[in-house]
């Protein structure tokens, strides 16, 4: 049977009966807010290709987030810019680094308060790679032990979770190992698995001054015109350990999105980046669209892709949003 007797409008007339059908619904708790901390007190300072975000120092990150606990959003995920930078990323692991010192003074403000840490080295290596460098070329095997030492300090410091960034091969596993060597059995691993060599990540690399300093990141992030090559990095990390598995970019890889919810069950996020973020807030000052609608229908199609959490820089605007 179809048409007369068939009408798909007959559900789309009122918003009432819209949302009776709706199969996608986003909410507050799928949401992880990144945050970027930086060094100094009553520290504020916009991040200009990011409008609206900022570089907190740890005084005022705090009640950054006490305003994100607020709003239901349960999880926010830790970015540290270091007071200085060396060839071995040693701000990454420092115990008193600036992002361990960031997990302390919240977790103590806000116990409840889920905080992931980014685990990588490049915002803390002076030439911008995310590994040790040996004849111009990223090391995997000695990065991890670093990445390992990492985890292990962000974990003592009270972090709920670690997430690796850095797409060296067999970090995963290393982390685990050394998490459950050192007592951090119940520290979960959400794992950059599938991280696109982007050209999105562009503001984000002003925002933590992470920048390559000479040739680019394409021999250890993935080729964006593969999708297979996913399923097997992914496959891996769940393999060495990982708890949650995560795509990035987010809106251009919606296909390797719906592909991994398809091919594994385990809990997919996927990251919204700050390229992402720029393009709808900068066509929305331009006046080209309607920013809040954009937002809600950018991040509804990534949850209808398959995503179960959405790592978002407007995750407290979709929140107040999402509160009426």
């Amino acid at each position: 049977m179809s048409f007369p007797i068939h009408r798909p409008r007959r559900l789309r007339r009122t918003e009432a009966l819209r949302g009776l059908v709706r199969e996608t619904t986003l909410s507050m708790r799928s949401l992880v807010y990144p945050l970027f901390v930086c060094p100094g007190s009553k520290v504020k300072d916009e991040i200009s290709s990011m409008p609206g975000n900022y570089r907190w120092s740890l005084d005022l990150l705090v009640d950054e987030c006490r305003a994100v606990a607020k709003l239901e959003i349960p999880a926010v995920i830790l970015f540290g810019i270091p007071e200085t930078k060396d060839d071995v990323g040693s701000g990454a692991y420092d115990p008193d680094g600036i992002v361990q010192r960031a997990v302390r003074a919240v977790k103590k403000a806000l116990p409840n308060l889920l905080v992931i840490c980014d685990l990588c080295l490049d915002e803390y290596s002076s030439h911008g790679h995310c590994g040790l460098i040996k004849n111009g070329e990223v090391d995997n095997d000695p990065t991890l032990e670093l990445l390992a030492r990492t985890a292990i300090t962000q974990a003592e410091a009270g972090a709920d979770m670690v997430a690796p960034s850095d797409m060296m091969d067999g970090r995963v596993g290393r982390i685990r190992q050394e998490l459950d060597a050192r007592g951090f059995t119940a520290t979960p691993i959400l794992a950059y698995s599938a991280k696109y060599a982007s050209a999105f990540y562009g503001p984000f690399r002003e925002a933590a001054d992470s920048a390559p300093k000479f040739g680019d990141r394409k021999s250890y992030q993935m080729d964006p015109a593969n999708q297979r090559e996913a399923m097997r990095e992914i496959a891996m990390d769940i393999e060495e350990g990982a708890d949650i598995i995560m795509v990035k970019p987010a809106l251009p890889y919606l296909d390797i999105l719906a592909l991994a919810r398809r091919t594994f069950d385990v809990p997919l996020a996927a990251y919204q980046v700050s390229g992402e973020f720029s393009m709808i807030v900068a066509a929305a000052q331009a006046g080209w669209i309607d920013r809040e609608r954009i937002v809600m229908e950018s991040l509804t199609s990534i949850k209808r892709a398959g995503a179960d959490i959405i790592l978002t820089y407007f995750a407290k605007e979709v929140a107040q949003s999402l509160r009426g």
